[in-house]
């Protein structure tokens, strides 16, 4: 049953804030970019996120953030950690629930009330232009999403329905940020068996048509 939000608490000793932190991927010139917001306050750049109300779960708050904030919506959210340094936050004792996700690039994004700007910046972005520990909390997610195209399917999020092994490979490029050999990349792909053929091949090109491809069990 959920609590009145007129429900008063009293107790003895003082309790922490807890907010939601929303990490959001996507590829841009084979680039690999997250969605940061600038903040009206002083200026600086922050991952979407916010302060959980009294009568929302976790996951709610962080999809209410992430709509407030930057203009998303309908994306999958997954949790990556939680960060609760007693300092990370110079404004009081803050603990915060990090979320994650990567969408298509053509994502609809829009700046919310308390935000001067959002775009795409590149994840190597420096550390004294984020504010509080997110500079830690984007790294934190850049490391899981690469842990993670070694044994699931997170990469296929930036791909369309229908795909090559060529854009493929190029996910995984940007997302690992390093070249990929092209024979043993496309071996490994096929061994896991994660991918099916369509039995289609890319039209209105000059070279030669490739192969298309999809996320197995589409």
């Amino acid at each position: 049953m959920a609590l009145s939000s007129k429900k008063k608490y009293c107790y003895e000793y003082p309790h922490p804030a807890v907010t939601v932190d929303i990490v959001i991927f996507t590829i841009i010139d084979g680039k690999l970019k997250v969605l940061l917001i600038e903040r009206s306050d002083n200026g600086k750049l922050a991952i979407p996120g916010g302060f959980v109300e009294i009568n929302e779960d976790l996951d709610t708050a962080a999809k209410r953030e992430l709509a407030e904030e930057a203009g998303v919506k309908d994306v999958f959210l997954e949790q990556l950690y939680t960060f609760g340094a007693p300092d990370r936050d110079p404004r009081e004792r803050i603990i915060t629930v990090a979320y994650y996700s990567l969408v298509s690039p053509d994502k609809a994004i829009q700046a919310g009330s308390d935000a001067k700007a959002v775009g795409w910046y590149d994840v190597d972005i420096e550390e004294k232009k984020l504010a509080f520990d997110h500079y830690y909390i984007l790294k934190c997610a850049v490391d899981r999403i690469r842990g993670k195209l070694e044994y699931t399917t997170i990469g296929f999020e930036l791909l369309p329905e229908n795909f090559t092994l060529h854009q493929l490979q190029e996910v995984y490029e940007a997302i690992l940020d390093e070249k990929l050999d092209t024979r043993n990349f496309r071996k490994k792909v096929l061994q896991q068996k994660c991918i099916v053929p369509i039995h289609k091949v890319t039209a209105n090109v000059a070279h030669r048509p490739a192969k298309l491809y999809a996320k197995k069990g589409n």
